[in-house]
């Protein structure tokens, strides 16, 4: 719910690093429309109207989608948005769309049984012969090599340096947590810092092949 706390590290370089990223997925792809069911604020979807792909979204998070809005509104991107889980999101629209993607990771806030639950969803979203996408980490990595850190590039806001790390816990259930700590500086002394919980449940490779 703190979305101004999850947009702190957009850059102008990571836009265009999406943009390029979905150009090059798109090559040779009929798409015209696409939905994305974990839309957040927007910062790995919204580069796509570059593209002349018009945009709808839904997430859980009101709060996010107000922001995504906010975004859009700002940029002149016209879009639609829903409130929706992604279990449930075929119920909030009427109409097909050429892709439908879930970005961010998104899918392993939930159990593999409710993973798989939602591509059904998407999958009923997409018109025949379009396209399903999802972007995660690579979670069979992750768990055969147990990394404990992830460290992001600093960003910056007026005078004020903003670190990003991510310490990763491994629990007994076979589940994660991934502890996310914001450092803010300032001439050289840490004026605040944040710090949040984001619980995962892998996804192995092989269960979204079998599904697909």
């Amino acid at each position: 719910e703190r979305s101004e706390i999850y947009d702190l590290t957009e850059q102008a370089s990571k836009n265009l690093w999406i943009r390029e990223h979905y150009e090059t997925v798109f090559t040779g792809k009929d798409i015209h429309t696409l939905l994305d069911v974990s839309i957040g604020t927007g910062g790995m979807t919204l580069p796509i109207a570059d593209l002349g792909i018009e945009l709808f979204g839904s997430d859980l998070s009101q709060n996010m989608l107000d922001k995504c809005q906010k975004k859009c509104d700002q940029q002149n991107i016209p879009i639609t948005l829903r409130c929706s889980d992604f279990r449930s999101v075929s119920t909030k629209f009427s109409q097909q769309f050429d892709c439908v993607i879930s970005s961010g990771n998104s899918l392993g806030y939930v159990s593999n049984e409710d993973v798989l639950l939602t591509l059904e969803q998407m999958d009923r979203l997409v018109k025949k012969g379009g396209y399903l996408y999802c972007d995660l980490r690579n979670w069979d990595m992750i768990l055969s090599k147990k990394p404990r850190y992830y460290l992001y590039n600093p960003s910056f806001v007026d005078d004020t340096r903003i670190n990003l790390m991510q310490f990763w816990d491994y629990l007994p259930d076979g589940s994660m947590d991934f502890n996310l700590l914001y450092t803010f500086e300032k001439e050289n002394h840490i004026h605040q810092h944040e710090h949040f919980v984001e619980h995962y449940i892998p996804i192995r490779q092989q269960l979204l092949l079998d599904k697909l």
